[in-house]
C-alpha cells in the first residue's frame, strides 16, 4: 500500500506529523482503514499503510522511518502496529529520540505514549524494566533448555544469531536500506550489519 498524502507537498521547515497504520495479512482491511482514520483525526499529514505480518520485512515501516526528520512527530495507534516486543519499541524510541523526532503512541494499555513529556519518560522507563525481565526470563528458559538437551546428548549448538541473518542483510543492503534500519529489521547490532557486509566485499 502506498503512502496516503494528506497535503500535496512538505514545507522545506515546518515539521510534521506523520501516521504509521499496519495490520497483519489474517487482520481484516477494515481494521487498517480503522487506524488510518484515527491517525487523520490525530492529525496526521502523511500515512504510511500496509497490511503485512508483524515478522516479515515491513517496507512502509522502514519508509516512514526514513521519511521522519528533526522535529516531526511520529503516530501509531498502539504499540504492536510499530514494534514486535518490548525491547524493539525501546530501540525505535532511541533511535527517534537520538534524531529529534517524537512517537506518540495513542493507546498504551489505555494510556497514551508521548515520548516528548515527563510522564511518558517515567512510563518508558517501566518499559524498560518489563524488556529486561522477559529478556532475563527468556535467558533462563534457554540455559534450562540446553541444559536438558545436552543431558540427553542432543544439543549441538547453533550457528551465531547474526551470521545466520547473513542473506537477510545482503538482500536489504541491495535495496538500499540503511544499516540502522537493517538492524532493526534483522534484530542484530549496527556493527554485525558492517561486519557481515565487509566479510561479504573480502570475499568478493
Amino acid at each position: 500500500m502506498s503512502v496516503i498524502s494528506l497535503r500535496k507537498r512538505r514545507p522545506t521547515v515546518t515539521s510534521a506529523i506523520i501516521g504509521y497504520a499496519r495490520t497483519s495479512t489474517a487482520e481484516q482491511l477494515a481494521g487498517l482503514t480503522a487506524q488510518v482514520r484515527e491517525l487523520k483525526a490525530a492529525g496526521c499529514t502523511e500515512i504510511f499503510s500496509e497490511q503485512v505480518s508483524s515478522v516479515a520485512q515491513r517496507a512502509k515501516l522502514d519508509e516512514a522511518l526514513r521519511f521522519v526528520r528533526k522535529g516531526d512527530t511520529l503516530i501509531v495507534t498502539k504499540a504492536d502496529r510499530l514494534a514486535r516486543s518490548t525491547s524493539n519499541l525501546l530501540a525505535i524510541i532511541t533511535d527517534l529520540e537520538a534524531r529529534g523526532i517524537g512517537l506518540v503512541v495513542l493507546n498504551l494499555g489505555g494510556q497514551q505514549l508521548d515520548t516528548r513529556n515527563p510522564t511518558s519518560k517515567l512510563l518508558l522507563t517501566m518499559l524498560g524494566a518489563v524488556a529486561t525481565f522477559e529478556r532475563e526470563i527468556m535467558l533462563e528458559r534457554q540455559r534450562e533448555g540446553i541444559a536438558a538437551a545436552a543431558a540427553a546428548g542432543k544439543y549441538k549448538g547453533r550457528a551465531p544469531t547474526a551470521r545466520a541473518k547473513a542473506d537477510d542483510v545482503w538482500r536489504l543492503a541491495s535495496q538500499g536500506t540503511t544499516k540502522e534500519a537493517i538492524a532493526r529489521i534483522a534484530g542484530i547490532s549496527v556493527a554485525s550489519v558492517y561486519r557481515i557486509l565487509a566479510d561479504s566485499k573480502r570475499a568478493a
